[in-house]
């Protein structure tokens, strides 16, 4: 025997019969004047479930309107806060770089005060070399501003270099922490005098530069004293500080003593120097 297959007749089509019927039911009723417990126990089946279901959907619409207008309302101050924060984070940065500004020019005045005795020129660091060090650097400063070769820049505490070469609207710095150059040291507590080296390997490992031909047959030199420029030198003025003494040894040959000096200047973040806008006289 064949099995009987599934009614195909469409569930739409019995909801749309059913409720005709309990229409027509209703309109007999009203017609008749007859509203018994029949009719209305049909029309309740049909059009009760109906209207719970209408019901229903009209309260997700209502729901997902509000929750839609919720997260649109939330968007909304997300975009507003986040432009506020935004918009400290620039104010903040800004006070900090005015702060930062503030100290060098502090720092600056400071120097300039202690060194009074000579004639400076403020400039600002516009390029550097290739190291991650200020050894060689630019200023915005040139030969239209009287800036020559050979005048010595100081920034932070102390020295910084000396000019090397000269533009119409920049120079060119050597710093003495560069491994070309030398200068003609100091020691402060008793006047002897050393060659101050630049070393760059040095200042990577230890943050420091070297010192040799120190004549010290007494003893006196100790870590911690000053070194400044010696009257002595061809370029550099006398008496700007360079740093202090690190590290003191004898040498082999038991009549003079090298070391190691730890620069007053911060080499990795200079901004802006002071130049000493007169030359070293040496008589030649």
């Amino acid at each position: 025997m064949k099995r009987r297959g599934k009614s195909s007749f469409p569930s739409k089509y019995v909801l749309l019969l059913l409720t005709v019927i309990c229409i027509m039911l209703l309109f007999a009723g009203y017609a008749t004047g007859y509203a018994g417990e029949p009719i209305r126990t049909i029309c309740n089946y049909v059009f009760v479930p109906m209207q719970k279901g209408l019901d229903y959907v009209g309260e997700s619409i209502s729901i997902n309107s509000d929750d839609t207008k919720t997260k649109e309302q939330l968007i909304a101050e997300n975009e507003q806060l986040q432009e506020q924060i935004d918009e400290l984070s620039t104010q903040l940065t800004n006070t900090r770089l005015q702060q930062s500004e503030l100290d060098t020019l502090r720092e600056l005045y400071d120097l300039d005060q202690t060194y009074a005795d000579y004639k400076t020129t403020g400039a600002h660091v516009i390029g550097k070399g290739t190291s991650n060090w200020f050894n060689t650097f630019t200023i915005d400063k040139g030969s239209k501003d009287g800036i020559k070769v050979d005048m010595n820049v100081i920034a932070g505490s102390g020295l910084v270099g000396i000019v090397t070469d000269v533009g119409k609207n920049y120079a060119v710095v050597r710093a003495i922490i560069d491994d070309t150059s030398n200068v003609s040291g100091m020691i402060l507590s008793n006047n002897d005098n050393c060659i101050v080296s630049g070393n760059l390997k040095s200042m990577t490992e230890s943050n420091m530069i070297t010192f040799s031909n120190l004549e010290d047959s007494e003893d006196k030199v100790s870590t911690g004293d000053s070194v400044v420029t010696s009257n002595i030198s061809d370029k550099y003025l006398p008496g700007l500080l360079i740093g202090y003494v690190t590290d003191i040894t004898e040498d082999n040959n038991n009549l003079t003593k090298s070391g190691e000096i730890t620069p007053v200047v911060d080499f990795k973040h200079l901004q802006d120097v002071l130049v000493i806008t007169q030359l070293k006289e040496t008589g030649k």
